[in-house]
This record gives C-alpha cells, structure tokens and sequence, in this order.
C-alpha cells in the first residue's frame, strides 16, 4: 500500500489542555484525561460566536486553529472530520424536547447536527477547502481512518486535514455510556510526501479501532 505521511499532531482534552508536560505524563500513565465538560476558552474568537458552542465544538475548534498556527497549511486545503457520537449532548436535549413538548426549537436544532464542529471552525478561520463528515460504522475508528485519508492514497489530494473528537456523553445515558467515554479532540495533516517531523503509515496496523489509542500512536 502507498505509504501516507502524519504530521502536525494538535490535541486538547479536560485534565491536559494544552500541558506538553501533561501529555507527556498521560502517555507514560501518569496523568489521565479527566471525564468533565471542561472546554478551550476560545479567547481568540469573537465572544458572540464562542458563547453557544458545545464541548465538541469547543475542541474542534481549538484543534484546528493550533494545526492552523503551528504549521503552514493552506485555508485551500479540505478537512474530514471523525466522531463516534457527535453532538451526543445537544441531541439528547432535542430528543427530550420532542418527547416533552413536542416540538423542536430551531436554535437548538442548528447547532445539533453532526458536522456542527468542523462548520463551526471553518466560520471561525475562514477555511475554503470544504470539509467532509465520518461516522465510522461500529465505533470502528480504523474504518474511518481509511475513508479519511483514501484521496491522498488515490492521488486526488496532496494533503487534507483529518479531526477526530467526541465530547463526555452525559451521565443520564446510564449503562448505554461507552465505556471509553473520554472527552477529547485532536487534528493532523495527511500527506503522500514526507515532511520534518512526519509519522509515516503504510499497513494501517497501528490505527486499530480506538481514536485514543491511535492518538498514543501518534504521540509515541
């Protein structure tokens, strides 16, 4: 299989933020991911636009705009965003909403559907690349992986911009809560040529099914 190039790691997560020395002590297991609703402050969005965000949307957006600042990607370049589960919070508000009242309120519903995150961060930074949405079938990270980065491998991208994030699924879910319910978002560039730094990928063996493994990857 033709070889693709990683490069460009931004993440953020409740607990480590931005902390490298954070990071560092979650990959060695000595500091965790906290399971709170914590969220990037946004402080260099507008205050309108940051105010009704969500978790998810927070970290994607947050994500992104490091890769942005740390590397010279273009605003050209197209994005694919990866969830297990969303908008999960928002959703279930709407849910109630219909059960309870019958009804549901536009403003809640605009910012509930799925592709919210990454059409949020290309508002906010003036990307023109367009993006695309992945909802792996079976919680399967890999497979969505796959479908990510298939037009660097079909030659029909040089380069995208690959975001994974999922927020804390609320605890009025009970037992239907994942069991890796981890709150977290992190963003990278896929290219088919090397640069300083980059990760290469050819077999695919080390993404597995898990977003947070592939990040220990990644890290590692």
């Amino acid at each position: 299989m033709k070889e693709i190039y990683i490069s460009g790691i931004s993440k953020w997560a409740p607990g480590l933020a931005d902390d490298e020395n954070l990071w560092n002590s979650w990959l060695s297991g000595d500091a965790s991911i906290e399971q709170t609703k914590e969220s990037p402050k946004l402080e260099y969005t507008d205050p309108l636009f940051r105010r009704r965000l969500s978790q998810i949307t927070k970290m994607t957006v947050h994500v992104i705009h490091k890769l942005l600042e740390t590397t010279n990607i273009s605003k050209e370049t197209k994005l694919v965003f990866i969830s297990l589960r969303g908008e999960i919070e928002r959703e279930f508000t709407i849910n109630k909403g219909i059960i309870e009242d019958g009804m549901i309120l536009p403003a809640g519903f605009s910012l509930s559907v799925f592709n919210t995150p990454v059409s949020s961060a290309t508002l906010a930074f003036g990307l023109k690349g367009g993006y695309s949405v992945l909802y792996p079938s079976e919680n399967d990270f890999k497979q969505a992986f796959e479908a990510a980065v298939a037009p660097v491998l079909a030659g029909t991208e040089k380069e995208i911009i690959v975001i994974y994030a999922d927020e804390l699924v609320p605890e009025v879910y009970g037992d239907k809560r994942p069991a890796e319910n981890i709150p977290l978002a992190y963003s990278f560039v896929v290219s088919s040529q090397k640069k300083d730094n980059s990760i290469a990928v050819e077999d695919f063996s080390n993404v597995g099914k898990s977003p947070v493994e592939f990040l220990r990857f990644l890290l590692k």
